[in-house]
């Protein structure tokens, strides 16, 4: 992906020189495959200035003359954009290559770049096609892999990359410039942004315009801090600044109010950016459109989007001048959005309210400042700038900067925050009916938008709390607590006890003086009073008495977390009510009391910041003012408050810890004592009940404090001596250490030994450290206890095994950092949530101080976490681990999935866990499958296999034999729902089982010598060197065994078993080196010819694969090494040296393909020479040599495989190989049978096979029998495919004796045996034979197909058409070395009229064929390439110029077909010479057309192609021939024209329309004109443009109704898509020709009884025309809101004068009104204000 980085600029030229010479079009993937190597390795940075280094306008040219070479092709387009875009980003900075408005371009190369830009977007234009071919980019064969990747890098980034990264200052105000063009695009494409006009190219425009936003605010501020070193004359300054934004802005608000999510997004960050870069330009005109939406005066989709976008601009808004005195307006209007009715508004409000709250301080202003005391001020002056808005519309200009003085604006900020403490309190009684109205949650984490709001409000909330002034903060305490303590809301309960956890954070001291007594009181008084809780219930909801209970604890554990030591005051109160509940609760209240401990103990020991204020402590002492609005705090700059436990609080945490484990552990121990104090027999589940909730308990106080805890403690590391480390490898060796199994151990070694200082609480020793993790050993004890007890006695409790798991998880894993939570993801993900609003590209992190104490405090856990990341075992570690594993099989379905999940949690979290548990659970996996226990089987199947073991096992080899045979044998479990998850393993990991390791890696000592240790260590190395050498040798050994034993296992049973095994015998048994033992030789051969279909197909792959290890090991010579290193041993290979002093070098060798004698070397590949010669190119010999270099080894195999291969084993394989497939997908040309017998016939012509070649001559004819049915000709032409192939290579003798038996067999089938059914097996045959491979090794099958003639006199359409296929096949094979092409094409041309419409697609496809591949340019070398093309022009040499031979026939053609012409009949049924000729020629152009060559068509648009094309949609006898000739004619505008030379298409086009006597023909010239002005707006020449414009006028006035119509619809659309300036000037001139024209033609008054005379007509006519034409200019602005001043005036002209009009004319009139009218009706409001002077509304 970013190869193209580490290559030095300097070599450009040697990597052009390499890889160019392998591009061509005569095989397409050639030209895909260069280009897309050369744009991921070709380096873009700018060559130094030096001469000999290429810089881009030497190379350039050419690389557009390859775009040329390659038209219609999509995928082409990307690969230049990409290319392009990424040498103007790195050209920009450097001072030496040359730089104008265009960038490093110039004006042709930029033109033609913004033309593809056009095609990319794929705007549909009137009834044009794509402007793509799909058949050029299909042909990109292995091409495809080297395309970028579209998520990583969509083609609307590489556009913006290159427009953003070519501007410059240069560019304002010269016509053409990337900034002109970029603002013509824009202007030209509006309607395709507007909501309603949505399509395939939404999305991709929305694309394009947020990139280009993101470059240009990247690039201006890197530019502005000096990160981008971009020359000063090159820079953005604040006039291109400005152009820019205002280029985009329309588009941008179109955007906005999109109705799909995902443009949606892209255009929110579009109004961010530009905001960010002009906010005087931007905000007000969004303020417009924002107001009406939030005052709900639009539909509900517009608010939403308005909420959006203020939620991504408050920051600015807040930071600038006049605009900020918006914002509490704002604020007040948003917060209707608040509603339990629409949760998703409500979102957005609270997102908005929540970057407000970053941005500014909720601080009355007003006090200090005695001239202003309330908000009346700011209201009358808000109240005034909305009339404002509403007045001027959508395109206001305000900029507060000169309008306003600095004193009244301050003044009206001042004034305006007088509203926020009422404000702040409506939004929280909007919050409290939200929160009575919330429905009940169905459950944790699914996503609901209920969810969603629960999680925002903490969000929204924290800053706002914070932002508070004292006294505001004041009043909203005191109504949170009033409602806390008078409202229990059940199912809001989580979102409230959020709420009070927010405002505790902003000010602790204040709201627990407050909330702590309240709270205590409540819960007593429910204890005491209420008997709530007071006995068991074995339901899961909480019973309405304990509601309010449980309200009031929820209330109380949130406000006790993260807020600091400033509860400290009420420690005795908290313990006391701590032991107070768990004494007297029971049921389910109590999980949330543990919860309540829980919290307590994380506040007491985590270290956390407790600092969310907007400023430094010392802004507040002086005092904030207006100019503290949208601060920013720099990071160097930030002083935090963390918390950091004291001894007291240290202290108070262990006791609580200690007085709770030893309340939960008696109980426990009494529980599962002889005779506990609750029955176990109870009918209610009352102990499973008590069990699972003093579990819960457990777990939660050990996670609560899990900082305090010590890995290396923990791990019993610590006990035996201090020091030193050397214990590690001691006493564990046995069992732990590296097995000379285990292919690469458990990865003790490799895990970070790195620590933090992360502020690790206790002193190791102290009495503390060592009773809290003695009491920590104690409950791990307990738990392996009640492990032991369940499964003896409540099997089937799945409650408690729950439970218990989770607390084993808990106490394996939560060691030195709570690891369950997964705090660190939790509050990363909330806090990319927030920084959302204040991400600016190109800037470093520039947040709000609030959000970099976030960052500050995650940067924290990031330490704490990476501390306790793994640790060693300790045995009651791994006593735990067992216990897992038993249960990870446990009989029932529920126990099971939690054993697992805790088993995973555990396994991550301890080092060398892994190997001791497998053994465990192979041993139940064996005992469940003997005794058919299909619950442990499935249990055994999930934990070995969908787990982390899986790796484990896969490297392993003391486990991975028997996990493997384990595995097969469940392949005969007789149940579905295990076969199910049995087979679906394999794609889990097991596919790899058993492959053999990396070999051999080739390192350059000389690059590894650099960093050579001083002291000597040869010792240490060589001994583990030798480990691991005789590890990899036992292993190895291993694998062979196990596949010799799977092999045996397979030979006698069940076919589903001896499938499975297959793969795991090919990957643990075959080699490079030793190949494969003799049994697995055998299972394979004697396997190709099995009964069972499935396994035959597996068994001859097997086959396939033996050999093919056996010729790469061969070729090879016999050496690993050889093949990492690629040298092969090849003899039939010969290098040729392109003489390069021979100027007639490419035509000798052209002509040595015509020649008949056998040449000294063939030429295989197609691009030698194609585009230019390289220094040499690859041939193969003319007369190979036979291969014999095999060493014994490979000798012995191939004698045992010879041995095996006998006549009956041929007859076997061809009997299975006619068999009729199963289903009809495969009944097709199966390459892979080929592929064998390919490889055995090898062996049986060089007689080392049991069988002779005579016994397979006779096999073959009994295979083909009388060839009266497909199977036969499907299983032949597999067999004479691999037979002729085989001998390509070999000898000569050897290979002409095997093609003077099979290609007679061929050509007969050919000649006379060839059905529609089986046609398509015999060309895959041909294909295969003469594909990739020079056309004269394959003579004798070309030689007979190209002396095919027509013979007009049969009558078998499909024996002539199918040899015409052949013929098509083998030209296309052979490419431009096909030299045998004239008398064909004679004898084609001659015959165009055939009358079998089979035959005519087959010649017209052909003729094509054979032209195409006429074609090419053999330049001698890169370097003329490059130096002809850059003399040529800045766009390189234009390709497929037609040659003379080809123009006259061209011409030739065309002249028959007019005399052909008027040689047909007018209204002749039947077909005729001229209908047939047509069809073939037009299938012959349809084809060129479609295809990459197409512009070698060009020259003939104008004069010889349009008028014929025209004629032949005017044949209504042939609708197959209109409709040819339609799809033909609508190519033609899409052709890629270079730039002045579309000029006679154009005129032809406008000479057609105005003086064709046929109304169709002038109408349909009117399709291909506004095609031809939108395709080419920006390479068009400006008299064309007024030409096009002065016919299609001129054309409304046309005698036919029809094309009147059609010219108006074309008018509109052309006007619509002009750049401004000549919009401008076109719509005036207009507008004056048809008022004009209106009132010059009335309507003549009718005299009843009278002829009308033909001067009325002619009247009517003019009058419909101007009629047509102004509605024209009304319909081109379909979105433009508010319409232009000019509109009304035509509009009401309209109504006026001509609504009433009989006929046609009236009803055009009434057409345009109401149009006008359906697409305003989003935006009537502000429209009808303009229209109502005209009195048309």
């Amino acid at each position: 992906m970013f190869a193209s980085q580490y290559f030095d600029p300097s070599e450009r030229q040697a990597m052009l020189e390499e890889i160019l010479p392998y591009f061509t079009t005569s095989e397409i993937s050639g030209a895909f495959i260069v280009l897309g190597s050369l744009n991921l390795l070709m380096s873009t940075y700018p060559a130094r200035n030096e001469p000999g280094q290429l810089q881009p306008q030497d190379y350039l040219p050419t690389f557009f003359h390859l775009w040329s070479l390659v038209n219609r092709s999509k995928a082409f387009d990307v690969i230049f954009f990409d290319m392009f875009s990424r040498l103007a980003r790195d050209s920009l900075t450097s001072e030496h290559v040359p730089f104008s408005e265009y960038g490093i371009f110039t004006k042709d190369q930029s033109d033609l770049i913004f033309t593809a830009l056009l095609r990319l977007t794929e705007i549909p234009v009137g009834q044009a096609s794509s402007p793509y071919s799909g058949m050029v980019d299909l042909g990109a064969g292995l091409g495809a892999y080297l395309e970028r990747d579209k998520k990583k890098v969509p083609v609307g980034y590489s556009i913006a990359r290159w427009i953003v990264m070519s501007l410059s200052p240069a560019c304002i105000d010269k016509p053409g410039s990337i900034l002109t063009n970029l603002e013509g695009l824009m202007v030209s494409v509006d309607t395709f942004f507007h909501p309603s006009n949505q399509g395939s190219w939404t999305d991709m425009l929305a694309q394009i315009v947020f990139h280009l936003v993101d470059f240009f605010v990247m690039r201006w501020n890197r530019e502005q801090s000096g990160e981008m070193n971009t020359p000063p004359e090159r820079r953005i300054n604040a006039e291109l600044k400005k152009r820019f934004v205002l280029s985009l802005k329309e588009v941008m608000f179109m955007g906005l109010f999109s109705k799909k999510a995902k443009s949606l997004n892209c255009f929110f960050g579009a109004i961010q950016g530009l905001a960010y870069l002009e906010p005087h330009l931007i905000i007000p005109g969004a303020l417009q459109r924002f107001y009406p939406s939030l005052q709900g005066l639009v539909e509900v989709h517009r608010t939403q989007s308005s909420l959006c976008g203020l939620q991504l601009t408050a920051n600015v808004i807040s930071k600038h001048k006049g605009l900020r005195c918006h914002i509490t307006a704002l604020l007040a209007l948003a917060l209707p959005g608040i509603d339990a009715n629409d949760l998703s508004k409500t979102l957005h409000t609270l997102n908005f309210i929540q970057s407000v709250a970053y941005s500014i301080p909720f601080v009355d202003l007003t006090k200090e400042h005695g001239e202003i005391h309330d908000s009346s001020l700011a209201i009358q002056w808000v109240q005034g700038e909305m009339e404002r808005m509403e007045r001027e519309g959508p395109n206001i200009e305000i900029d507060y900067r000169t309008e306003l003085s600095d004193e009244d604006e301050a003044n009206i900020v001042r004034s305006s925050t007088a509203g926020f403490g009422e404000f702040v309190l409506s939004l929280l009684g909007k919050i409290f009916t939200l929160l009575e109205n919330l429905p009940e949650l169905s459950r944790a984490r699914s996503g609901s938008p209920e969810e969603s709001v629960i999680n925002t409000l903490p969000s929204a909330l924290t800053p706002l709390f914070a932002a508070l002034s004292p006294e505001i903060f004041d009043q909203a305490l005191e109504k949170i607590a009033t409602f806390v303590g008078g409202h229990v809301i059940h199912q809001s309960r989580d979102a409230m006890a959020f709420i009070c956890n927010s405002l505790c954070k902003a000010n602790p001291e204040k709201t627990l003086k407050i909330f702590v007594p309240m709270l205590i009181v409540g819960i007593r008084n429910e204890i005491d009073y209420n008997d709530a809780a007071s006995d068991r219930s074995s339901g899961s909801d909480v019973l309405p008495r304990d509601r309010a209970l449980v309200w009031h604890i929820s209330m109380l554990s949130m406000i006790i977390v993260h807020v600091g030591d400033s509860l400290m005051p009420y420690k005795k109160d908290l313990f006391d009510i701590a032991l107070y509940m768990q004494e007297k609760c029971r049921g389910i209240p109590t999980i949330h009391i543990s919860n309540y401990i829980h919290h307590l103990l994380l506040n007491l020991t985590l270290i956390y910041p407790v600092d969310g204020a907007l400023y430094e402590p010392d802004v507040f002492k002086r005092g904030l003012d207006v100019s503290d609005w949208g601060k920013i705090t720099k990071p160097t700059d930030l002083t935090i408050n963390w918390h950091l436990p004291s001894d007291e609080e240290i202290k108070f945490a262990v006791e609580l810890f200690e007085s709770q484990v030893d309340t939960a552990m008696q109980r426990l121990t009494n529980l599962i004592s002889e005779n506990p104090a609750v029955s176990r027999k109870g009918k209610n589940k009352e102990w499973s009940d008590e069990v699972s909730r003093n579990l819960s308990q457990l777990r939660l106080i050990v996670s609560g404090i899990a900082t305090l805890f010590d890995p290396k403690k923990a791990s019993g590391q610590l006990d035996k001596d201090q020091d030193d480390d050397t214990q590690m490898s001691g006493n564990d060796s046995s069992d732990e250490e590296e097995s000379p199994l285990a292919e690469a151990a458990e990865d003790v070694e490799t895990r970070p030994q790195f620590h933090y200082r992360a502020g690790y609480l206790l002193e190791r020793d102290s009495p503390t450290y060592v009773h809290i993790h003695e009491l920590r050993e104690n409950i791990g004890e307990l738990l392996s206890r009640l492990h032991v007890f369940l499964s003896e006695f409540q099997e089937d409790d799945v409650a408690c095994f729950t439970a218990l798991y989770q607390t084993y998880r808990t106490w394996i894993t939560d060691v030195g950092n709570e690891r369950s939570a997964h705090m660190l993801e939790r509050v990363s993900k909330l806090y990319d949530v927030d920084i959302r609003a204040f991400k600016v590209s190109g800037l470093r992190k520039v947040y709000p101080r609030p959000l970099l104490v976030k960052r500050a405090s995650i940067y924290h856990f990031q330490r704490a976490k990476h501390n306790s990341s793994a640790r060693h075992k300790s045995a009651l570690d791994k006593k735990l681990l067992l216990d897992l594993a038993a249960s990870a099989v446990s009989l029932y379905a529920e126990v099971r999935i939690n054993a697992q999940a805790a088993l995973e949690s555990a396994l991550k979290s301890l080092l060398g866990g892994r190997p001791l548990v497998i053994p465990e659970l192979l041993k139940t996996f064996r005992t469940a499958l003997e005794t058919n226990d299909y619950d442990r089987i499935k249990g055994s199947l999930y934990t070995l296999l969908y787990g982390s073991l899986t790796k484990t096992i896969s490297k392993d080899w003391r486990f991975a034999p028997e996990m493997i045979d384990l595995y097969i044998k469940t392949a005969s479990v007789d149940k579905p729902s295990i076969q199910k998850v049995s087979s679906n393993a394999l794609y889990g990991g097991l596919m790899e089982f058993g492959k053999s390791l990396e070999h051999i890696i080739v390192i350059n000592q000389d690059l590894v010598d650099v960093f050579e240790p001083k002291d000597d260590n040869s010792d240490k190395i060589s001994s583990r060197h030798n480990f691991i050498v005789d590890r990899r040798r036992k292993v190895e050994e291993k694998k062979l065994t196990l596949a010799q034993k799977l092999i045996e296992i397979s030979k006698n049973s069940h076919w589903k078993i001896a499938g499975r095994c297959t793969l795991f015998i090919l990957n643990s048994g075959l080699r490079v080196q030793t190949l494969a033992p003799p049994s697995l030789i055998d299972l394979a051969i004697d396997g190709s010819i099995d009964d069972h279909p499935g396994l035959r197909a597996s068994y001859a792959e097997s086959f396939i694969r033996i050999f093919n290890h056996l010729d790469t090991r061969a070729i090879y010579g016999h050496s690993v090494e050889n093949f990492v290193l690629e040298k092969e041993n090849a003899e039939n290979r010969i290098e040729v040296t392109v003489p390069k002093d021979d100027p007639n070098w490419t035509k000798k060798f052209l002509e040595g393909f015509e020649s008949h004698e056998i040449p000294e070397y063939f030429v295989e590949r197609d691009f030698p020479g194609w585009l230019v010669w390289g220094t040499s190119f690859r041939g193969t010999r003319a007369r190979p040599i036979e291969f014999t270099d095999y060493d014994e080894l490979e000798t012995s195999v191939r004698k045992q495989i010879g041995d095996k291969l006998t006549r009956e084993w041929y007859n076997k394989f061809f009997g299975y190989m006619k068999q009729e497939p199963r289903d009809s997908a495969s009944d097709r040309f199966r390459v892979h049978n080929a592929a064998l017998l390919m490889q055995t016939f090898d062996l049986t012509l060089t007689g080392l096979t049991a069988a002779t070649f005579e016994d397979i001559k006779e096999e073959i004819k009994a295979t083909f029998g009388d060839g009266s049915d497909k199977h036969q000709h499907r299983a032949t032409s597999e067999i004479l495919a691999a037979l002729l192939i085989c001998v390509i290579e070999q000898p000569l003798d050897l290979r002409n004796k095997v093609w003077e038996y099979g290609v007679p067999i061929m050509l007969q089938v050919f000649a006379d045996g060839l059905t529609p059914e089986n046609i398509a097996y015999w060309m895959t045959c041909l294909h295969m034979i003469i594909g990739g491979r020079d056309p004269r090794q394959a003579r004798e099958i070309i030689d007979t197909l190209t002396s095919f003639r027509l013979d007009m006199s049969s009558n078998a359409a499909f024996k002539e058409s199918s040899k015409v296929q052949l013929l098509e096949f083998a030209i296309q094979d052979a490419g431009w070395h096909f030299r045998a092409e004239k008398p064909i094409l004679e004898d084609f041309l001659a015959h165009i009229d055939h009358p079998y419409k089979a035959v005519r697609e087959a010649i017209g496809r052909t003729i094509a064929s054979i032209y195409r591949t006429r074609y090419y340019e053999a330049f001698k070398d890169v370097n003329t390439l490059l130096e002809e093309n850059k003399a040529s022009s800045s766009i390189g040499i234009k390709p497929y110029t037609p040659t003379k031979e080809f123009s006259t026939s061209i011409k030739d053609v065309f002249d028959r077909l007019e005399v052909w012409r008027g040689e047909r009949a007018p209204g002749q049924q039947t077909p005729s010479s001229y209908t047939s000729g047509s069809k073939t020629v037009l299938l012959w152009l349809d084809t060129t057309l479609q295809s990459y060559e197409c512009t070698q068509l060009l020259d003939f648009f104008p004069d010889v192609f349009m008028e014929q094309l025209l004629h032949m949609m005017d044949v209504k006898e042939d609708p197959e021939l209109q409709r040819l000739a339609y799809l033909v004619y609508r190519h033609l505008p899409n052709i890629p024209f270079r730039a002045g030379e579309d000029g006679d298409f154009i005129s032809a086009l406008i000479r057609i329309g105005k003086v064709s006597t046929s109304w169709h023909q002038r109408l349909r010239t009117l399709i291909n004109m506004q095609v031809i002005y939108f395709r080419r707006i920006f390479l068009i020449k400006p008299e064309q443009q007024q030409a096009l414009f002065e016919a299609v006028a001129d054309m409304l006035e046309d005698t036919q109704h029809e094309v009147r119509s059609g010219a108006a619809t074309t008018l509109s659309g052309m006007i619509r898509c002009s750049p401004v300036a000549l919009r401008n000037n076109i719509l005036s001139s207009l507008q004056k020709k048809f008022t004009e024209s209106l009132r010059k033609n009335p309507m003549p008054k009718k005299t009843p009884g009278t002829n009308t005379p033909i001067s009325n007509n002619q009247q009517v006519i003019r009058r419909h025309a101007a009629v047509l034409g102004l509605g024209a200019l009304v319909t081109a602005f379909p979105y433009v809101t508010p319409p232009p001043v000019w509109m009304p005036e035509i509009l009401a002209l309209l109504a006026s004068r001509a609504a009433n009009d009989a006929g046609a004319i009236g009803k055009t009139v009434k057409t345009i009104l109401a149009d006008f009218k359906k697409t305003r009706q989003d935006t009537w409001v502000t429209d009808q204000r303009v229209c109502i002077p005209h009195s048309i509304a």
